[in-house]
């Protein structure tokens, strides 16, 4: 059975997306939030997001929010922000299973830009299991970065007493997802465990089946209710507060020490996203495997919106930049990614075709996938 995959008719974001929706006119339900991002009362929310910031003022003699931050374009914006407005933020960083040279630049710049930071780290031994766990398990060998950057901050948000912690972006709300989620302005551990990346696998999954401790994995538990209760914890979405643009914030980001990658970043259209970790390539080719588009194509739908592109011209982009197999991620050889997990290039190999989408891309009669002369799958339409 073959997979038809749809295309909205305005961006070049395909069917196969989690929580896809198309309207009446083929149109995604990203692109609708880009609209429906006309329609809000920015001024309203603007004023409920300013009492929230007096009441985090109050305390004056210690850090009064924290800014969960990898150094990267959007965090580097947010701490900004919060100085402006008259805050005194700790930043907290779970950091990356493979921080890149150019991560550790960023972090550092915003020490030196006069920042307290928190850098929490797990033990790299149980990192590699986990990274090997979860590619082997639901094809995701970022799971340890995607829980822990939500599961960190509020950590350090209790053991601290600061009640306040500002997030980024509402996903939802810039790239699609169900419509009773587009006017959320929290994240929680509701949130979390739908949106957050956990793709079905638990810490109490690992415990019980992995041979993992508890104390193991301390840094991936979410407080539990008691604790955060006894904080009167506000965790929000800047971006429901105030019209999100992540081209703005890059500038901004820029202007205060932030640096790109300054070169082509392998499978993305721009090259300031996702330059933290080195297993980003490996993250991002899965998202392939499963769904038959990548990073770019996410990118180049939000220059769509913004009209900064033409569709005719991302459709022509994102074909050349989308679905080679990961060889390198900023210039990182992946044998050198595997090492550290123990996984040769032919386990790799064997564990992409596991969770290759056999509907999208083509097979030969016995199941098998055909793949072209340079070793990259060959969609079927």
């Amino acid at each position: 059975m073959f997979l038809m995959m749809k295309y909205c008719k305005r961006c070049i974001m395909p069917s196969t997306r989690p929580d896809q929706i198309f309207d009446e006119q083929g149109v995604c339900n990203a692109c609708l939030s880009h609209d429906y991002k006309d329609k809000i009362n920015w001024d309203k929310r603007k004023d409920d997001l300013n009492e929230i910031l007096q009441k985090a003022k109050l305390n004056k003699d210690s850090w009064n929010c924290i800014i969960p931050s990898s150094g990267g374009k959007d965090s580097t914006y947010q701490a900004i922000w919060a100085k402006k407005n008259g805050l005194n933020p700790l930043l907290v960083t779970a950091t990356t299973c493979d921080l890149s040279e150019i991560g550790k630049k960023n972090i550092e710049n915003l020490k030196s830009l006069g920042f307290d930071t928190i850098e929490f780290s797990t033990s790299s031994i149980i990192r590699a299991k986990l990274n090997k766990i979860s590619l082997e398990t639901i094809g995701d060998i970022a799971w340890p970065e995607h829980v822990s950057i939500f599961t960190a901050p509020i950590k350090i948000a209790v053991n601290f007493k600061i009640p306040l912690i500002i997030y980024g972006e509402n996903p939802q709300l810039e790239y699609g997802g169900p419509k009773e989620s587009l006017d959320n302005s929290t994240l929680d551990k509701r949130w979390m465990e739908e949106f957050g990346g956990l793709i079905g696998l638990r810490v109490n999954d690992l415990v019980e089946n992995y041979g993992f401790k508890n104390s193991d994995l301390s840094m991936f538990t979410y407080p539990n209710h008691k604790e955060l209760d006894k904080l009167n914890l506000k965790s929000l979405f800047l971006g429901y507060y105030e019209k999100w643009d992540s081209l703005k914030n890059y500038e901004v980001a820029k202007k205060n020490g932030f640096q790109n990658y300054g070169d082509d970043l392998e499978g993305c259209y721009f090259n300031w996203e996702k330059i933290d970790n080195y297993q980003h390539g490996v993250h991002d080719y899965f998202k392939f495997l499963k769904f038959g588009f990548g990073r770019a194509t996410d990118q180049l739908c939000y220059l769509i919106r913004k009209k900064k592109i033409t569709r005719d011209e991302a459709i022509v982009i994102s074909k050349k930049l989308e679905g080679k197999f990961p060889i390198s991620y900023m210039k990182k050889p992946l044998k050198k990614i595997l090492n550290k997990i123990d996984l040769s290039i032919d386990d790799f190999k064997k564990i992409c075709e596991k969770f290759t989408n056999k509907k999208i891309f083509k097979t030969d009669q016995g199941g098998n996938i055909i793949y072209d002369d340079k070793g990259n799958l060959i969609k079927r339409i």
